[in-house]
């Protein structure tokens, strides 16, 4: 049996401040608010882990009021004006709950986090009224050990996130945040950078991203997949393929090339797009990192974004579709940092003027390195290729599917959640496992070897 506590951290003494929400902020805020509210939470960026042999209690709450100090994001709230544009506040002080559950099994003690987790994670945020962040901690012999962190999108995105893990192990370990600020320069605030997308320079930066975004957009097809006939979907189900094999067959295909590891699964997640559509070519909307400039580099806040990835041929031999697929990814993730909202009113004017526009409905998200890995004993640690049907989703308008590539602490997991009068269950798995196979067979290859 376990009880619940709730101490809190009183922070105060904070930086504060209010300006204009940055592009990501605003892209995040406006994604979210358009979803199912059921929906909404598969948005958050969350982390847990065991802590072993544990850590005394008051060692971790210091170590997070520090945290809280050093990123402004983690005490800032996203208010909206009457135009639907957000501003942030930043509050000097305030009270952060750490949901605290004392559990004298110690084998119960994983099972006992991954309930705490799931339960924090599943509520979405109210930007405007609480902070971004809950804290999870399990307790046992006086010592936390598991903690939870589960942030609204809003405030991180998975590289954020990877930094703000870092930063609190650190501070645990006795780091000052004097040395520690000092090792993460340059790093903007939120407030920062916002103020950078409004400079001149951030001005270029945003209209030319916008105009390559629009141009790309003349140039991909109207429609990859056919038009369903039947009644519109009641929910769209969510696959799962778990590879063990994939992580380094994709590493050995990418070495070969002398490309990105990330453009060899885009390469293939392209090809598959292209042989079930099809068509010859694909268009994907691809999440970005964007952490190209250096103050943004270690920055924690939400600074990914989206580019169109056009690949006019994403048919025939794989080898060659990883390298056509590399150089045009270039151009698509350079041209990934706008601001959203300026960019859909073009969209809008476009398509009101009846000009043809590109397919947008096929999204794809390579996580693998911008977020902790999942503990390999939280999958089993089974060694073959596994496909899952975990949960079905509240439809999304204008998705056919949504891919993400997740890595585990032995294997990747390929995330799919798809339209299925689109892309039935059937072709989804066909989908996952042509990935797959495309990767491993080239792996093989005598060249790539």
């Amino acid at each position: 049996m376990t009880t619940r506590q709730l101490p809190e951290i009183a922070f105060s003494s904070g930086r504060s401040g209010s300006g204009p929400a940055t592009w990501g902020q605003q892209a995040i805020w406006d994604a979210v608010r358009r979803l199912a509210p059921g929906d909404a939470p598969r948005y958050t960026i969350t982390t847990a882990a065991p802590l072993d042999p544990g850590l005394p209690l008051p060692v971790l709450l210091t170590a997070l009021d520090q945290l809280l100090h050093l990123h402004d994001a983690l005490h800032t709230r996203l208010v909206p004006d009457e135009e639907g544009r957000l501003r942030q506040l930043v509050d000097p002080d305030g009270r952060l709950a750490v949901h605290t559950e004392h559990c004298p099994d110690p084998g119960r003690l994983a099972a006992t986090g991954a309930r705490l987790h799931d339960e924090l994670a599943a509520r979405p945020f109210d930007c405007a009224d609480e902070w971004p962040i809950r804290v999870g901690v399990v307790e046992h012999g006086g010592l936390a050990r598991h903690v939870s962190l589960v942030l609204a999108h809003t405030a991180v995105d998975g590289n954020g996130m990877t930094r703000l893990v870092a930063d609190l192990t650190a501070l645990c370990l006795g780091t000052a945040p004097a040395e520690l600020a000092a090792l993460r320069e340059p790093a903007q605030q939120p407030l920062e950078e916002a103020e950078f997308q409004a400079s001149e320079r951030g001005r270029r930066r945003d209209a030319g991203a916008r105009k390559q975004f629009l141009r790309k957009l003349r140039l991909g097809p109207a429609r990859l997949f056919p038009q369903p006939n039947g009644p519109a979907a009641t929910r769209f189900p969510n696959a799962v393929l778990r590879s063990p094999a994939l992580p380094a067959a994709v590493e050995l295909v990418a070495a070969a090339h002398r490309v990105s590891s990330s453009s060899v699964l885009l390469a293939a997640t392209a090809a598959m797009t292209a042989k079930l559509s099809g068509s010859s070519e694909a268009v994907l909307h691809v999440v970005v990192n964007n952490r190209f400039l250096p103050e943004l580099a270690n920055a924690v806040s939400t600074v990914a974004g989206e580019g169109l990835f056009h690949l006019p041929d994403a048919t025939g031999e794989f080898g060659g579709i990883v390298r056509r697929t590399h150089a045009a990814a270039i151009g698509t993730y350079r041209h990934a940092y706008y601001d959203k909202l300026r960019l859909d009113e073009e969209i809008a004017a476009l398509a009101a003027g009846g000009v043809p526009l590109a397919d947008r409905s096929c999204v794809f998200n390579d996580t693998r390195e911008l977020a902790p890995p999942v503990p390999a004993e939280a999958v089993g640690g089974d060694d073959r290729t596994t496909l899952t049907w975990p949960v079905d989703f509240e439809p999304r308008p204008g998705l056919t599917y949504a891919l993400d590539a997740v890595r585990t602490a032995d294997a990747l997991s390929l995330i799919m959640t798809a339209d299925p009068a689109v892309l039935p269950r059937s072709a989804m798995e066909e989908f996952l496992y042509g990935i797959e196979e495309l990767v491993l067979d080239e792996a093989a290859a005598p060249a790539t070897a």
